[in-house]
């Protein structure tokens, strides 16, 4: 099988220091002593859209940690009914610290795993070293961005969005059997061209939509959408906003016909410290698998400095 999709490629592990168990991936640097690096996956997707980097990155000196998220994949559900951005921080932090024993992190993700590790570095300043961010939700800052074109979504890409957070019941009952499930999420790989055409092949699409065949998990995952419509779906308020502080590498898949058409001129805005933005010539929403050695390798130039400290301990 190609390894790329293959589901046991990696070793599974789980924590319930939050409550549930959280599934993930831990895979530590050869060195012995590497630098924690969280990859936190958005909508639709899993751990497994970090499949192809994970590897590269183990390679390169780090200890990479790619969860689920409460909910989605092989992690359980949320025993509070939470799905909002300020639970998966705090489980992000409980995972990283607390079970694996990091004192520093350097966190990456985009989609909904963007707001997850903004909400991060303002939460936990000290523990988050540095931020890899890529296609995500912003905060918008309205005298920063007054002219900067392009900051709305397409209002053609909103409909799945409105309709998952206002009637999530209602559309999960639609979606009866397994097979309507992974149909559903498909269109989010192919015809809704959130990836750059051609990027995702039928055994790639069979390979992410699978977890949302669990009616449980599919529901789940349209928790975080609910938040933005009801605010008793949100346990605390998130914490996203200017960052003038964490070192921030910012990357853009520019095919990407869900996220704002300027993101990479309004996440330079939003981040003081930051470097790029670089933009992914053929790439769209899906930066780890569309893009994968980009990725590898502009967080390891990024994290240049970090990683020669660790080398040169050892």
């Amino acid at each position: 099988m190609n390894p790329d999709i293959d589901p046991q490629r990696f070793r599974l592990h789980s924590s319930t220091l939050r409550g549930f168990k959280q599934s993930f991936v831990y895979e530590q640097s050869p060195n012995g002593n590497g630098i924690a690096l969280l990859c936190v996956h958005g909508w639709p997707e899993s751990k497994r859209i970090f499949w192809k980097v994970i590897e590269p990155l183990v390679a390169a000196g780090f200890d990479v940690i790619v969860p689920d998220l409460r909910g989605f994949g092989d992690s359980g559900m949320a025993p509070d009914g939470f799905y909002d951005t300020p639970s998966h921080s705090r489980d992000m932090y409980s995972l990283v610290h607390d079970q694996l024993g990091y004192d520093k992190v350097v966190v990456v993700g985009g989609d909904m795993g963007g707001p997850v590790i903004q909400d991060m570095a303002l939460r936990y300043p000290e523990f988050v070293e540095r931020m890899v961010l890529f296609n995500s939700p912003l905060p918008f800052d309205k005298e920063r961005m007054k002219n900067i074109e392009g900051t709305r979504a397409p209002r053609e890409a909103a409909d799945y969005f409105i309709r998952q957070g206002t009637d999530a019941d209602g559309l999960a009952a639609e979606l009866a059997t397994p097979d309507a499930r992974r149909r559903y999420i498909a269109t989010f790989y192919g015809s809704r061209f959130w990836a750059h055409p051609g990027t995702f092949d039928q055994e790639a699409v069979d390979f992410h939509t699978e977890p949302f065949a669990n009616a449980e998990v599919l529901r789940a995952s349209f928790g975080g959408y609910e938040t933005v419509f009801n605010a008793s779906k949100n346990s605390d308020m998130t914490m996203m906003g200017r960052n003038e502080k964490t070192p921030t590498l910012i990357l853009f898949g520019p095919s990407d016909h869900v996220i704002y058409p300027a993101f990479d001129q309004m996440a330079a805005v939003v981040f003081d410290n930051h470097v790029g933005p670089y933009l992914l010539r053929d790439c769209g929403h899906f930066v780890p698998w569309e893009s994968p050695h980009a990725l590898v390798s502009g967080t390891i130039a990024f994290c240049a400095d970090l990683l020669r400290k660790t080398t040169a301990t050892n």
